[in-house]
C-alpha cells in the first residue's frame, strides 16, 4: 500500500454469485496498522457497517440476528506479535548511535583537555588526515558493533532476517558516517569532554530514541515533530532496519531513507571539516 491507503475492502469478482449459491463469500479487509488507533477505529467502523446490514436483513426476513461468517485475523510482517521483533531493529540504531555519536564527541575534546592538540598541531599532517585518523578506529569498531548486534538479533532472539546482508549493512555504513559526523561536529566544537558528553546525548541520543520511530510512531505525532524528525538520522535508518529485518528489501522505504541519510551524512561531514582548523584560536 505503501501508505497511500489507509484500509482496503477486497470482494472477489463473483461475490455476489457465491453469496447466493453457497449462502456464504468471503470478505477481505487490510488495515494499514501503522497507526494503530486509526487502525483500530477503521476496523470497528467495518465492522459495525456489517452487523447493521446483518441486523436490517434479519428485520427484514422475521427471523433472529445470526453471524453468518468467522473473522480470521491476520497480522503482517509480525504475525506472531512478537515486541522484540519489531523493537530489537530499532534497538540496533540506539546501539551505532551511541557508538558512532557519543564516543566520537569526545575525541577531538579529549585532545584539547590534555594538552595534546597542540602537538598534532605543530605536525605536517593535513587537517582532513587527522578527521580521518579519529573517525576510521570508531567506523570500524562501530561495523563490529553492527554485525555483533545483528548476530544477537537473529541467533539469540530469533528476529527474521528477511532483507540481504548487503543492503543492511551497507545502510548501517551510510548510517555511522553519518552519526560519526554529528559526533565529529560536536567535539570540534566543545573543548570540554563533559559539554561534549552533555551535549551529544541531548542532540544524538534522546532524539534518536524519542523521535526516530522506535518507541513512538511518527505519524501520531502533531505535525510540527513530524517535520522536526527529518533532520534525526536514526528516523531513517530505523525504518531501513524495521523493513529489512521483518519484511524485506521493500526498496520505495529504502531509497528515499537513504537518500535523506545520505544528505544529513555530507552536511555533517561537512560542517566538521570547515569548522576544525589547525589553529589554537
Amino acid at each position: 500500500m505503501h501508505g497511500q491507503a489507509d484500509a482496503i475492502l477486497w470482494l472477489r469478482s463473483d461475490f455476489t454469485s457465491l453469496s447466493y449459491s453457497t449462502g456464504g463469500a468471503p470478505i477481505h479487509l487490510t488495515v494499514n496498522g501503522v497507526d494503530a488507533n486509526q487502525a483500530r477505529i477503521i476496523e470497528n467502523y467495518v465492522n459495525g457497517t456489517w452487523l447493521l446490514w446483518l441486523q436490517q436483513e434479519a428485520t427484514r426476513q422475521g427471523t433472529h440476528l445470526a453471524i453468518p461468517v468467522a473473522a480470521d485475523a491476520r497480522v503482517w510482517f509480525n504475525p506472531a506479535l512478537r515486541s522484540r521483533d519489531y523493537l530489537i531493529p530499532g534497538l540496533i540504531a540506539i546501539i551505532m548511535t551511541l557508538i558512532g555519536a557519543l564516543l566520537t564527541a569526545l575525541v577531538v575534546a579529549r585532545e584539547w583537555e590534555r594538552g595534546t592538540m597542540e602537538g598534532i598541531m605543530v605536525t605536517p599532517v593535513a587537517k582532513t588526515e587527522i578527521l580521518l585518523g579519529k573517525l576510521i578506529p570508531y567506523f570500524v569498531m562501530g561495523m563490529g558493533g553492527m554485525t555483533l548486534s545483528t548476530a544477537m538479533a537473529v541467533f539469540l532472539f530469533g528476529v527474521p532476517l528477511r532483507g540481504s546482508l548487503l543492503v543492511l549493512f551497507g545502510t548501517a555504513a551510510l548510517f555511522l558516517l553519518t552519526a560519526l559526523g554529528m559526533g565529529l561536529v560536536i567535539s570540534v566544537l566543545a573543548r570540554s569532554q563533559f559539554v561534549a558528553a552533555m551535549i551529544a546525548i541531548v542532540t544524538t541520543f534522546l532524539p534518536a530514541f524519542i523521535l526516530s520511530g522506535f518507541i513512538f510512531d511518527i505519524r501520531s505525532m502533531p505535525q510540527i515533530i513530524q517535520l522536526l524528525t527529518h533532520i534525526v538520522a536514526a528516523r531513517y535508518f530505523v525504518t531501513m532496519l524495521q523493513s529489512s529485518f521483518l519484511a524485506g528489501d521493500i526498496w520505495p522505504a529504502i531509497l528515499p531513507n537513504a537518500f535523506g541519510m545520505a544528505i544529513l551524512c555530507a552536511v555533517f561531514l561537512g560542517i566538521a571539516l570547515l569548522r576544525f582548523r589547525k589553529r589554537l584560536d
